[in-house]
């Protein structure tokens, strides 16, 4: 098991990068992760899988609410998706190499891969094996995440040098509609953290009075938070967690 790199829990994480459309900066954008760059924030992002199997930097399964196009992102290769625009700003779907080779090490760079199973489940492993390739030569503080714990499990294998850690949730049935309310309950007070080789949790900000998270807090796990959207947030999440991911305001970073 790795530990985090120390920098992750210094400088906030802007979440999606430091996305802003009303100034071009669109979520997952190089805009964005410019202005986190430049900005001296951390930076968290989202990997999905393009048709021919490359790691895509993009949030949503479906391209219509941050696209002009329509249809599945894993529909389309990876050229495909590099020439859609994302919509508020002047650019394409980028690859998780040309991020890497944006961000090149300059801050810390939390990366969460998509589940790709539907279910939270086994039928995984492209995606995982893509961002791996990709970080073969990268030599700045990086760390992995996944909701779902069989792909932090591969990814602990494939990346034994690089931090892997759990998204983790309250998982209210309700929200997470169509995932099956079994799998929520499973999932709801991280029993897997010990077997995938995790050495931290990305915890819904709303839920970090969990038992469970304080748990694994006391036993040495490092606990980051999504998403904060305020100060007053922020202070109320920091009672737990060691650093937060934030939009909608710019977080203080510490001297």
């Amino acid at each position: 098991m790795i530990r985090l790199d120390a920098a992750f829990l210094k400088a906030p994480l802007a979440h999606r990068g430091l996305h802003d459309v009303q100034d071009g900066r669109p979520e997952n954008s190089r805009a964005a992760i410019q202005a986190a760059i430049s900005a001296g924030y951390g930076i968290e992002i989202d990997l999905q899988l393009s048709k021919d199997h490359q790691a895509m930097v993009f949030h949503d399964y479906d391209l219509a609410r941050l696209t002009t196009a329509k249809g599945l992102v894993n529909a389309l290769d990876a050229v495909s998706l590099k020439a859609i625009s994302l919509k508020g700003g002047a650019e394409g779907i980028p690859t998780f190499s040309e991020v890497l080779e944006l961000v090149a090490g300059r801050v810390p760079l939390l990366v969460e891969l998509k589940d790709q199973d539907g279910q939270m489940g086994k039928n995984i492993g492209p995606l995982e094996e893509a961002a791996a390739q990709c970080l073969v030569d990268y030599g700045g503080p990086v760390a992995l995440m996944s909701f779902n714990p069989h792909s932090v499990k591969r990814l602990s294998s494939l990346c034994p040098n690089i931090a892997c850690g759990l998204v983790t949730s309250a998982f209210d049935p309700k929200a997470w509609a169509p995932l099956d309310e079994t799998v929520c309950d499973h999932l709801r007070d991280i029993p897997d953290y010990d077997h995938v080789g995790a050495s931290f949790i990305s915890h819904e900000m709303a839920d970090l009075d969990r038992p469970r998270v304080q748990n694994l807090k006391s036993k040495g796990a490092n606990i980051l938070c999504w998403t904060v959207k305020s100060p007053e947030a922020e202070a109320q999440a920091r009672r737990v967690a060691e650093n937060v991911t934030f939009e909608q305001y710019l977080a203080p970073i510490p001297a």
